[in-house]
């Protein structure tokens, strides 16, 4: 508007050179200009637009040259509740996407009764509407490949019915995007939902155990390990993936158990097959661990109690970092023990089994045949997809310093190749480079027993054993 107000001031001025033209009406114009200019030091350099929208609680959306206007997806950017002024307007995505929980529907009729409803409004109410607002611009419009990607699966949606989201899943978090109706229509049986719909996740776990070396003897720490989670209350049964090249050991050389053990022999033998959904994981809790684990029954209860806290998280003990390295201007990896992680390594975590699905169905062949051929860092795109899914960090227990990778001393182990360390520095970009951010999000919390550590008798600790190790 201001273009074309200057656009008609010169005009008038073209004008006031006339001999016809009335002196008054040139000097109106010119106070007109001169407050046009005071105007805009006044408001258009001292404020920017970008920290008005996000210091805005509402924003108003009128109609532009058609019914649609680019206000309204710059109101959703910054956070900036909506306030649609177009009737008849079909706002986007709006055949699963419920508005009214992101938007106020005004009536341009009605423009007078605007400040009226803005302000009954209450604060609850607006904190919902503007979480919805970064909700719905993060997951379906903060990019093209998004807003397309969207499209299409609307479009799935509708050519199969029967397999298709419902609107909770297309309007709570993580949204429709991540939430793949091929592995389930029912929210219930997604991780994300449980607190919405009332219900918990089921009371047992299932260990899957992905061994690459051979079972040497009766004494050796991957049977050290089956013996102690098979003692855990709450152990359904114990899953072991025989990725090793070796012939599958017979039966009588496994330990007998109390629950359950079925040994799945890989096909591929690859890294990322540790993560196939494989039909025999029927909890919903996955305890992921590396055959040189080394965790007591009492770890194994504790950290699957606070999973039940946090389904949509993964939840374990060896944690590790990144950072960025400004010298190099790319991201790094660490492993030094800090106050601060931002993953939990899935050689002993407990996860929702749904995540399997996910890394199998939604990752891109290329990255995971990065990770096959380098027989590595598995475990990082593991916590990047769960951390992109969920934007929040993972959840470390108990401090347990003694965990370690005991294959480390053994010449024929990926972790004694000099590389690996250097083969997970570049995983951190191409993995960052896949989503386009870093989703990894840094944590300082550490849950441990009540009692942990205190000075009391320990016949008053539920988890007597951990302080032990």
């Amino acid at each position: 508007w201001e273009h074309r107000f200057r656009l008609t001031i010169v005009f008038h001025f073209g004008l006031c050179l006339l001999p016809l033209y009335r002196p008054e009406k040139c000097l109106r114009i010119y106070f007109v200009a001169h407050f046009l200019t005071i105007f805009k030091k006044l408001c258009f350099c001292r404020f920017d637009y970008q920290e008005l929208l996000h210091n805005s609680t509402f924003c108003l959306v009128p109609r532009g040259r058609r019914l649609g206007s680019f206000r309204f997806l710059e109101a959703l950017q910054a956070a900036c509740i909506p306030v649609i002024l177009s009737n008849g307007w079909e706002l986007p995505f709006s055949e699963v996407i419920d508005w009214r929980k992101a938007a106020i529907i005004g009536d341009e009729r009605l423009l007078l009764q605007v400040p009226s409803i803005t302000r009954s409004v209450g604060r609850d109410r607006i904190l919902a509407l503007r979480q919805q607002t970064q909700f719905l611009w993060d997951a379906y419009f903060s990019s093209v490949a998004k807003i397309v990607l969207t499209t299409l699966e609307i479009i799935q949606d509708r050519v199969d019915s029967l397999v298709s989201r419902n609107r909770l899943l297309w309007n709570s978090l993580p949204g429709g995007l991540y939430a793949l109706p091929q592995y389930s229509t029912d929210a219930a049986q997604f991780p994300f939902y449980y607190a919405l719909l009332g219900k918990s996740p089921s009371q047992q776990f299932t260990a899957v155990i992905h061994m690459v070396t051979p079972l040497q003897s009766q004494i050796s720490p991957v049977v050290k390990l089956i013996i102690a989670v098979a003692k855990s209350k709450f152990c359904a049964q114990i899953v072991v993936l025989w990725n090793c090249d070796k012939p599958l050991p017979p039966r009588n050389k496994w330990p007998s158990t109390s629950v359950p053990l079925t040994v799945i022999e890989g096909q591929t033998k690859t890294m990322s097959s540790r993560f196939f959904p494989h039909d025999a994981i029927i909890t919903d809790a996955v305890l992921s661990l590396d055959e040189d684990s080394v965790l007591s029954t009492n770890e194994v209860d504790f950290a699957f109690t606070v999973w039940q806290s946090f389904p949509e998280r993964i939840v374990g003990y060896p944690a590790r970092s990144h950072y960025w390295d400004s010298s190099r201007s790319r991201w790094g990896y660490t492993s030094k023990w800090t106050n601060e992680y931002s993953m939990v390594l899935t050689g002993a975590a407990f996860y929702h089994r749904y995540y399997h699905y996910l890394f199998t169905h939604y990752i891109p062949a290329s990255l995971l045949t990065m990770v096959d051929h380098m027989a590595n860092c598995e475990d990082i795109l593991m916590n990047f997809l769960v951390s992109a899914v969920t934007k929040q960090p993972p959840i470390k227990v108990t401090q347990k310093k003694q965990y370690k990778e005991t294959m480390m001393t053994q010449v024929s182990s990926r972790w004694a190749d000099p590389d690996h360390f250097a083969q997970r520095q570049s995983c951190m970009n191409a993995f960052s480079h896949w989503l386009g951010f870093m989703p990894l999000v840094h944590s300082q919390m550490r849950l441990d027993p009540v009692l942990f550590r205190d000075q009391v008798s320990i016949l008053r600790k539920k988890y007597r054993d951990i302080e032990r190790l």
